[in-house]
């Protein structure tokens, strides 16, 4: 007589679980479970009766446990449930199962490393120190509930929303690594947005200028009473189309005045890749002229302190002194609406001028070059519209 397949065991193999990708719960017989979320992650479970109450064991991720290792554990399990064991409770004891915040801390230390400076690894846990421990902090990982991440995000959500989303992330993080060391099957903190109130999205838009009055900006800037260091620096951003950071930080060994480039390092860019910024006639004058403030620091555009570069709040201070209701990053946009209204230039060589990233990953993938020559056409061609509008300033 064929068997039914009711009481089959060891029903999966490596194969079939490197292929299966459909979200739910995947039998492998005798309790063991493989579950699949809905993003793909693939983690063992176990459904067994322990003294005489039915519960879900978490085996760990198919990442770390082989299923050998997850049927092995599962047999294992029964055998201690079958005597009267609670294979849950000595698990937890073995694995000394940490709080929330000792978990914080542990991911936070893993991660460390991988943070660009120490600063942002200092915002992460500082966040979860002010927000997520006075509630959390003290409970066992495993035992953290969707009541609990509730009670941490909702006096935020509506008031502090970046800040909240912050912290919902880095608590998903948090358990995440829960999951992975099998403490826990599930991760509360991952669509608790469901269950908050709806806030309203808020579009922030740096205030910028119609292309047209940059030059008459350059001009008012120009004859201030900032110093020389502060005019070089903005009227600098406004031809190359940088952020402000990366042009008060720039330092003259990124600087090649025979080739006229300037390579910003991939620390001090936005996407974390290098960039290379091409030099018109005007910009190399520029730092030539900067070339005379040069002091020890090694900053092209130093501050008036010893060893420190210049200060956002410096050119925002001087354009609302001089009236230019601008930011310096609005200055990007301007140069933007220029390129797509008055040249013919591809709309991916004005992406690649401010450094933004073009297309999907696929697209990324073949575009290889960063069109460096069609971006020094460009970038010459914004110089020599604002050196004529200059002179029509100049002329009134």
């Amino acid at each position: 007589m064929k068997s039914t397949g009711k009481h089959k065991e060891k029903i999966l193999t490596a194969l079939t679980i490197r292929n299966i990708t459909t979200p739910g719960i995947h039998t492998d017989g005798c309790g063991l479970y493989l579950k699949v979320d809905r993003r793909g992650a693939k983690r063992w479970m176990q459904r067994i009766i322990i003294k005489g109450k039915r519960c879900d064991l978490g085996l760990g991720s198919v990442s770390l446990v082989s299923l050998a290792e997850a049927r092995l554990a599962a047999l294992q399990n029964r055998k201690i449930a079958r005597d009267g064991g609670d294979p849950l409770a000595d698990k937890r004891q073995a694995a000394d199962l940490l709080t929330f915040e000792e978990a914080a801390k542990k991911v936070h230390a893993l991660h460390l490393p991988t943070w660009t400076n120490a600063k942002q690894g200092q915002q992460w846990i500082n966040t979860l120190a002010k927000y997520a421990f006075p509630h959390i902090g003290g409970k066992k990982v495993d035992t953290i509930t969707s009541a609990d991440i509730l009670a941490v995000l909702s006096p935020i959500w509506t008031k502090k929303p970046e800040t909240a989303a912050r912290v919902r992330q880095r608590m998903s993080t948090v358990l995440k690594w829960a999951i992975g060391k099998g403490w826990r099957n599930d991760n509360p903190a991952a669509d608790i947005q469901a269950a908050l109130p709806k806030r309203k999205k808020r579009v922030a838009h740096h205030n910028s200028l119609p292309y047209q009055d940059v030059a008459d900006a350059i001009e008012k800037i120009k004859v201030s009473h900032a110093s020389v260091s502060t005019k070089l620096a903005l009227e600098t951003l406004i031809l190359t189309s940088l952020r402000s950071g990366e042009v008060r930080n720039a330092k003259w060994d990124e600087v090649d005045f025979d080739a006229a480039v300037w390579e910003i390092p991939a620390v001090r860019m936005k996407q974390r890749k290098p960039h290379h910024v091409p030099l018109s006639p005007r910009g190399i004058k520029l730092l030539r002229e900067a070339e005379q403030l040069s002091n020890q620091s090694g900053y092209i555009f130093p501050s008036m302190v010893s060893g420190k570069p210049l200060s956002d709040v410096t050119l925002s201070k001087l354009l609302r002194e001089l009236g230019i209701d601008c930011v310096p990053h609005g200055f990007r946009s301007s140069f933007r609406v220029w390129a797509g209204e008055q040249t013919n230039i591809p709309r991916e060589v004005a992406e690649f001028a401010l450094a933004h990233v073009v297309g999907d990953a696929a697209e990324r993938a073949y575009q290889r070059s960063d069109l460096f020559e069609k971006r020094r056409k460009l970038m010459n061609l914004w110089a020599q519209y604002l050196e004529a509008k200059k002179a029509d300033v100049a002329n009134r």
